[in-house]
């Protein structure tokens, strides 16, 4: 029977693959169970706080979450010294970016994204019908804003992804460059600035809370030095106009009651999210040293994971498979130039010993 509908993601390629999750990865591999280091979750878990308004709320699944997300929006909004209106939750980055797709790009409208960049904003982008380009990196690995400024141009505007810092790369820009980088957009242009691993930042590093500009939609998520990537949450600080565009095409119970207590509860505990960030900043340091040890350079990273770079395609795959075979689930990037490197998560002490020791065994055998 031929389908009414053309399937878009599937006929224009997008990486499907890429989003294969470790439980598929562990049944096609014929294991109970992997060591997670290939989607930059928390190894720590969320606060004490958190899991305990998580557990008051779970008691009573009967009730919708409140649509509005009110507490959750008011305590975000001052968290950041915004207004309310410039705040709205949705179950993670994911469906965040499937709003901002449908508010601002008409079918055939011009998206732009890294090449081998985080693969959820291509799939809306695609999935809508939007004429999405997509920019290869930079060769030193970092994202290509030069090469964005000339592909919204071409196309008189745009709406760009730009997650800041960058997954896969590691790397990041600062605030001032975000700056100018909005400035050398043409007009009609809307930056989408992905801060889901912002808060891993050093403090000197980190971009300012209430800054809100009219050409950029600012995300930010609960999924990583949160631990609550299971409950799906995260938000996006834009102007009130802005918002009110979001808030129009999105789900009205799409952010659980359970999640939206624990989300809450998760921002006003900064002890806990301060000690994970050094805690993952140690974890950083312990594979950089592993690397050193074994002469395989370890890319600087201001994220919760590193890219140890093998140097070429085969090589990093063969690496993952080798990996696999002693129970570790790792990722790698698909695309020059970091199609060599190999992506690891940071994982609690027990998992960075598992990780080194199964390296260092492939490493003398390659």
């Amino acid at each position: 029977m031929k389908l009414p509908l053309a399937p878009l993601g599937i006929s224009q390629g997008v990486a499907h693959a890429a989003l294969i999750g470790p439980e598929e990865i562990a049944r096609a591999a014929g294991r109970d169970a992997i060591v997670r280091l290939g989607s930059n979750e928390s190894p720590f878990g969320p606060a004490p706080s958190a899991l305990a308004a998580l557990q008051s709320q779970a008691a009573d699944p009967s009730r919708y979450g409140d649509p509005s997300c009110g507490v959750l929006r008011e305590t975000i909004a001052a968290h950041h010294g915004v207004a309310r209106e410039s705040v709205t939750v949705g179950a993670g980055i994911d469906d965040l970016l499937g709003w901002i797709v449908r508010a601002f790009v008409p079918p055939g409208g011009a998206t732009i994204s890294g090449l081998g960049s985080f693969p959820t904003f291509e799939m809306h982008a695609l999935g809508y019908g939007t004429a999405l380009e997509r920019v290869p990196y930079a060769q030193s690995g970092r994202l290509d804003l030069e090469g964005f400024v000339a592909a919204a141009k071409r196309a008189g505007g745009a709406l760009v992804f730009f997650p800041n810092p960058d997954n896969p790369s590691g790397s990041y820009y600062e605030w001032d460059r975000v700056i100018a980088f909005l400035e050398a957009l043409p007009e009609r242009s809307l930056v989408i600035h992905d801060e889901a691993y912002a808060n891993f930042l050093t403090e000197p590093q980190r971009f300012p809370p209430a800054a809100l500009d009219a050409r950029m939609i600012r995300l930010r998520t609960f999924s990583k030095e949160y631990g609550l990537a299971g409950l799906r949450v995260g938000y996006a600080l834009a102007p009130p106009e802005t918002i009110a565009a979001l808030e129009a095409v999105r789900l009205l119970y799409g952010v659980s009651r359970p999640a939206q207590a624990a989300a809450t509860a998760a921002l006003a505990d900064a002890a806990f999210i301060d000690d994970v960030v050094r805690r993952v900043a140690a974890g950083r340091d312990e594979y950089a040293a592993l690397g050193a040890e074994l002469g395989i350079l370890v890319r600087p990273s201001v994220t919760n994971f590193v890219l140890f770079d093998f140097g070429a395609r085969v090589r990093a795959e063969t690496v993952v498979a080798a990996l696999l075979e002693r129970g570790i689930h790792v990722r790698k990037p698909h695309h020059a130039p970091l199609d060599g490197c190999v992506r690891v998560s940071i994982g609690s002490p027990a998992e960075r010993a598992e990780f080194a020791a199964a390296l260092r065994f492939i490493a003398t055998r390659s």
